[in-house]
């Protein structure tokens, strides 16, 4: 399994930013998808998941900001992130559930400017 992601970068607060993440090696829509977020010098947190059926979770702390959606037939899973705070600053990791092992990406820096 591979995970490649994509998107990040630098935006000044109140912007927009979609990050993405290509997977391969797996048969995408039997799997539970997740964006976790690492700040330096915190610990790595969930942000939001999307479940094979469709099914969203969400931290209260992007709720009503950021959007999770996954396109199975390009492997694909999507994080719109809106409104976004210099407490949004971090790097952004995928996670794909294949139980009985989870799979990161590399991970894509975003940093939200005041």
């Amino acid at each position: 399994v591979q995970l490649v992601e994509s998107g990040g970068g630098l935006v000044q607060a109140g912007g927009s930013l979609r990050l993405s993440c290509a997977a391969s090696g797996t048969i995408f829509s039997a799997n539970d998808m997740a964006w976790y977020r690492q700040g330096s010098g915190k610990q790595r947190e969930l942000v939001a998941a999307i479940y094979s059926g469709g099914l969203t979770h969400y931290a209260d702390s992007v709720k009503g900001r950021f959007t999770i959606s996954r396109d199975n037939a390009k492997s694909t899973v999507y994080l719109q992130m809106n409104s976004l705070k210099p407490e949004d600053t971090a790097v952004y990791f995928c996670k794909l559930v294949r139980p009985p092992y989870d799979y990161w990406g590399q991970g894509t820096q975003v940093t939200v400017s005041s």
